[in-house]
């Protein structure tokens, strides 16, 4: 549905739209950080509304917090045929007929064929 010429017009008009406006949020952003006019940043300022933080520091330890669920859900194992977890739990974000299916094809699997006489 993306190659439609309706949505091709409309990719087009948007990143026309990203560059007229592109000067006008650039200058709303100094603004907002309360940059000089000519473009110069005092990053003691930027430290004091923000905490800055180096890009190697970013690269080599993710930031976890305390009650971080994203960081919950990683510590658990999972399955990876059934995408059950130790407590025999499927994931949140799992629709139900997807877990239906799954079920399904678990119970299928767990039969013994029977001769049939």
């Amino acid at each position: 549905m993306a190659k439609s010429s309706r949505s091709k017009w409309k990719r087009k008009m948007r990143a026309e739209k990203r560059e007229k406006n592109a000067p006008k949020e650039l200058s709303r952003l100094k603004n907002i950080l309360g940059v000089d006019p000519n473009g110069d940043l005092n990053m003691n300022e930027v430290g004091e509304i923000a905490t800055v933080v180096p890009s190697e520091k970013l690269q080599q330890e993710p930031a976890v917090e305390d009650g971080d669920v994203s960081a919950m859900e990683v510590n658990k194992k999972r399955n990876k045929k059934t995408f059950l977890d130790e407590h025999g739990q499927y994931p949140i974000w799992m629709h139900p007929r997807q877990r239906k299916k799954i079920k399904s094809q678990l119970k299928k699997k767990g039969k013994p064929k029977r001769l049939a006489w």
